[in-house]
């Protein structure tokens, strides 16, 4: 046993260690330690893993690794530094030329000035060519603009030719085309359990009821909610009820949030809740003009007044 594996030894019974618990500590194989304290070497893979293994020993009992290493250096091997060789880099050799390689570069080169002029060639002519075309012809000067006319006929009221100060007929001015006011939706008031909603202005309009969304109770009545009936049933999802509105129409709707009220385009307001909506839509009439009911009473009253009198 070598000097140095006494040390080692001595150390680790010191503190009670075994081979076992410098194993698991240090993760060196049992008998890379014993070869270790027994300083036979020729067991370890080499130089460098003896350096190593034997500081990592000493560190795990507790003694200097480098002091340990100083005293018993005679005792482990210095590592050995491998010298790597640089590879000297081998110049590829030059590709000599062949004559014949070289014969035909100068023939491509020849070739390629050839067709270049060549091109400049046709490009020149191709330009002189288009120059030399016949220039546009031109009108003839000599030509009259016109042929001879004779003046236009005379009326045959006026012995005047036509269009010699004669008055154009009069033309009546087209009327414009009357523009048609939005469509007005306005709540009025409320109509027992119903919201009445004016709609403006005066004429027809077109009411749609549009079912989205699921089922709903619809009930579409004339007048009030005991006018005639036009439509009464739990309506599909998808249905599409359209009517003119020309007088009042009582709607009742079991799903406000599933039914969609427009009066041409204009949506109605129905609450959009999951719950019962009754409105009624009132169109707005056209107002008689003033006076005009007036002169029919003071017509009528001079009618009589006549009959009378005769």
């Amino acid at each position: 046993m070598s000097d140095l594996g006494v040390l080692l030894q001595n150390a680790r019974e010191k503190r009670g260690l075994s081979l076992d618990d410098i194993q698991e500590t240090t993760k060196i194989r049992k008998r890379y330690l014993e070869a270790i304290e027994s300083g036979d070497h020729t067991v370890l893979p080499g130089p460098f893993y003896v350096r190593a293994f034997v500081k990592n020993y000493s560190e795990a009992v507790g003694l200097d690794p480098d002091e340990v290493l100083r005293l018993y250096q005679h005792e482990v091997p210095a590592a050995t530094v491998e010298q790597v060789a640089e590879p000297i880099p081998v110049r590829a050799p030059r590709r000599v030329k062949s004559q014949s390689s070289e014969r035909l570069g100068k023939i491509g080169f020849n070739i390629m000035m050839w067709s270049f002029l060549i091109l400049i060639v046709v490009v020149v002519w191709v330009y002189f060519i288009n120059q030399d075309a016949d220039p546009p012809k031109q009108a003839d000067q000599g030509t009259n603009i016109t042929d001879a006319s004779s003046p236009p006929p005379a009326d045959e009221e006026t012995d005047e030719p036509a269009g010699s100060g004669a008055t154009p007929p009069e033309v009546s001015p087209t009327p414009p085309v009357p523009t048609m006011a939005p469509t007005t939706v306005t709540f009025g008031s409320k109509v027992g359990k119903a919201d009445q909603y004016d709609i403006g202005p005066a004429g027809p309009h077109k009411l749609e009821i549009k079912v989205v969304g699921g089922k709903s109770w619809l009930e579409v009545r004339e007048g009030s909610n005991s006018g005639n009936k036009l439509f009464s049933k739990n309506a599909e999802d998808g249905t599409v009820q359209s009517y003119d509105l020309t007088g009042p129409l009582y709607i009742n709707v079991g799903r406000s949030d599933l039914t969609e009220i427009t009066v041409d385009g204009v949506p109605v307001p129905d609450g959009d809740r999951a719950g019962s909506k009754k409105l009624l839509l009132h169109p707005v009439q056209e107002e008689a003009p003033a006076g005009e009911g007036q002169a029919e009473d003071g017509e009528t009253g001079g009618t009589e007044g006549n009959a009378a009198a005769q």
